[in-house]
């Protein structure tokens, strides 16, 4: 009886995957991961040279490939026909032989692996080797902390309504805004209308080649790959020693 073993990778950078993800990869005999059609796969780019040459490697290819509203029927019906389709595959293969998935980040942030996972975990066994995600990455290619004493952080999907993106970012400390791309122009947008703009930065491929941070009212609108996170840093209360009244 064979098992699925998803491995987290990290921001991107892959001396940054961890020492267990490392050794399960290396002794990897069958490896399914996640790309577009006709692309490499940001995982597998990730882990090249770490799994063997003679593993067999299962490509799962998104059938859509740009980021819509998630409650869109179609992208929906299309995804979930993709998730199901594959997970039955895995469960097949996981009979008698263990199964390497790994994906980019920690695969319970907003991972892929997550669909397939609830869709496995009363079937087959199943591991999940936890990564640093790649919104960790990218505060740390910033030089600056992200977060402060009591700061709140929020998590933003770039494909919400602006109304809801608004209304999040004026509530915030820290914001943190992941699936970019075509939403760039309505993320600018609502940072704008909450008076966040200023204080905005766009960081690309964060620990990763050709790694760019730069103030987001800097970049054009058509300059945002997917791979690209909106920040804004807290400001919040930090500890710092008095000085006496006198002593100024």
């Amino acid at each position: 009886m064979g098992k699925i073993i998803c491995a987290g990778l990290g921001p991107g950078d892959p001396d940054l995957i961890s020492v267990r993800a490392h050794r399960i990869l290396r002794s990897a005999r069958h490896v399914a991961f996640f790309r577009k059609a006709g692309r490499q796969g940001q995982a597998r780019r990730i882990v090249q040279g770490l799994i063997p040459d003679d593993a067999i490697e299962y490509p799962m290819e998104y059938p859509v490939t740009t980021e819509i509203p998630f409650d869109s029927p179609e992208y929906n019906d299309l995804l979930a026909s993709f998730y199901d389709s594959w997970a039955s595959r895995l469960e097949t293969m996981a009979a008698d032989r263990d199964i390497i998935v790994p994906c980019e980040g920690d695969p319970f942030f907003y991972g892929s692996f997550m669909h397939l996972y609830v869709r496995l975990r009363d079937k087959v066994e199943i591991e999940v080797i936890p990564g640093i995600p790649g919104m960790a990455g990218c505060w740390n290619a910033t030089g600056t902390p992200v977060t402060w004493g009591d700061d709140v952080m929020s998590v933003l999907m770039g494909t919400l309504p602006r109304a809801d993106l608004v209304r999040h970012m004026q509530v915030a400390n820290a914001l943190v805004i992941m699936k970019t791309g075509r939403n760039l122009p309505k993320i600018r947008q609502a940072l704008a209308l909450a008076g966040r703009l200023e204080d905005a930065w766009l960081i690309e491929r964060g620990t990763m080649p050709g790694e760019r941070v730069v103030r987001l009212q800097e970049v054009e609108d058509h300059d945002c790959p997917y791979f690209a996170i909106v920040m804004v840093h807290g400001q919040g209360r930090r500890p710092e020693r008095r000085i006496p009244e006198a002593a100024q």
